[in-house]
């Protein structure tokens, strides 16, 4: 007789069964966007038999495996890892032997609620303020006189689950200049109140442009102190405090260039192996206080602000996320790239060849899934599919 198995190892809790147990009722209650409508089914259908997938056999012990599919939506704790890697491989030809800078951009809490209510318009312009200030500096005579290139990755959170926008930008220490000559940075990129006050200048000056020109949807209330009608003295308030930039020391090594943006490209609000427990009153998980030296910490809160919290990290459909500037453009990097490595000398390694899934997640979580988890020893034989009972999953 065969024996039937679900290969789907998982925490004790998920988002998914969040969702599941609460999600219902919270859309009674909630007005929701199309787009997270879409993530809570996407989440709760995940490697399900509602998405259909496919059904192998041992041919050890003659056990059949269902392999349920996969989401694939970017605000999957699921979907997250398996993404990462394939983004990653793609990475590796781009590399320079030189020191990457770490830059972390950050908005004030006082724009969140405006953010919530414009995450387009005001996402797009955390990117290009961010990107300007580098691109100016960089182009300074007295700097690096050249055209910098910049990698940047849009996070809305903290590890609490609150907003907190900030973009993680990667930047090569060095400049193209005009003549096609590198012009490296080994030690310094550039002083952190410099790039405050002119990231903060940027940004200010665009966000009052969108305000005159009506691009922008307020809310009753702009911050918990300030109604709508007090829009320029919010402008004011934020010009006259400081911006938070953050620099970090450059990368050690490409390897560690690379390891970090494994765990930081396609991060979402919170994965599943931080969630501790879920009832019918309140959902615990553990989060890290950076403000208190980094200690692990642990809140509860009810399912419906923990189900708020996630969903106000839903991105637009179609809003792009992780982007490229300077040299490393998507549409000249190639080329550009080639040229400052070759004036570096820099042998590129031997890349991999591309992995397939099972090879993948091989690497990435030590599981060969092509051994049948009930024997460990036989090999899963495609047997046939099992019928989606959706149409296919939307994965904006």
């Amino acid at each position: 007789m065969c024996r039937i198995k679900e290969n789907r190892p998982q925490p004790s809790v998920e988002v998914a069964d969040i969702f599941r147990m609460h999600a219902d009722q919270y859309c009674d209650k909630n007005v929701l966007t199309p787009e997270q409508h879409k993530v809570i089914n996407a989440i709760k259908n995940c490697r399900t038999s509602v998405l259909g997938g496919h059904t192998h056999q041992c041919d050890e012990c003659s056990a059949v495996v269902c392999l349920y599919n996969s989401c694939r939506n970017r605000h999957c704790p699921k979907c997250e890892s398996f993404k990462a890697a394939k983004w990653l491989e793609d990475r590796k030809a781009e590399c320079l032997p030189v020191p990457y800078f770490h830059v972390v951009f950050t908005l004030p809490h006082a724009l969140n609620n405006l953010v919530l209510y414009n995450k387009k318009i005001l996402y797009d312009l955390l990117f290009q303020a961010a990107w300007e200030t580098l691109k100016t500096l960089g182009a300074d005579k007295k700097r690096l006189d050249g055209e910098m290139g910049m990698l940047s990755i849009l996070h809305t959170w903290g590890q609490n689950l609150g907003v907190h926008n900030h973009v993680h930008c990667i930047v090569p220490g060095g400049a193209l200049k005009k003549n096609g000559e590198w012009n490296s940075s080994t030690k310094y990129l550039f002083p952190v109140k410099v790039m405050s006050k002119l990231f903060r200048g940027i940004y200010i000056t665009t966000l009052r442009k969108f305000y005159e020109e009506g691009e922008l949807k307020l809310p009753d209330k702009l911050t918990d102190n300030l109604l709508a009608i007090d829009f320029d003295q919010l402008l004011n308030e934020l010009m006259s405090n400081d911006w938070v930039v953050y620099a970090k020391t450059p990368f050690a090594s490409t390897e560690n260039l690379l390891n970090y943006l494994g765990r930081y490209t396609h991060k979402i609000a919170i994965s599943n192996s931080r969630i501790i427990s879920c009832n019918d009153h309140e959902v615990t998980f553990k989060w890290r206080d950076y403000s208190d030296d980094n200690k692990e910490k642990v809140m509860s809160l009810k399912p419906e602000e923990f189900i708020r919290r996630f969903l106000s990290h839903v991105l637009p459909k179609g809003f792009m996320r992780i982007r490229g500037f300077g040299f490393l453009a998507n549409a000249c990097k190639s080329k550009k790239i080639q040229i400052i490595q070759k004036q570096l000398g820099y042998e590129l390694p031997k890349l991999e060849k591309k992995h397939d899934t099972a090879e993948l997640m091989l690497k990435l979580t030590g599981k060969d899934i092509s051994i049948c988890p009930h024997c460990e020893q036989g090999k899963l034989q495609y047997m046939g599919e099992i019928r989606s009972q959706l149409k296919a999953p939307d994965t904006s």
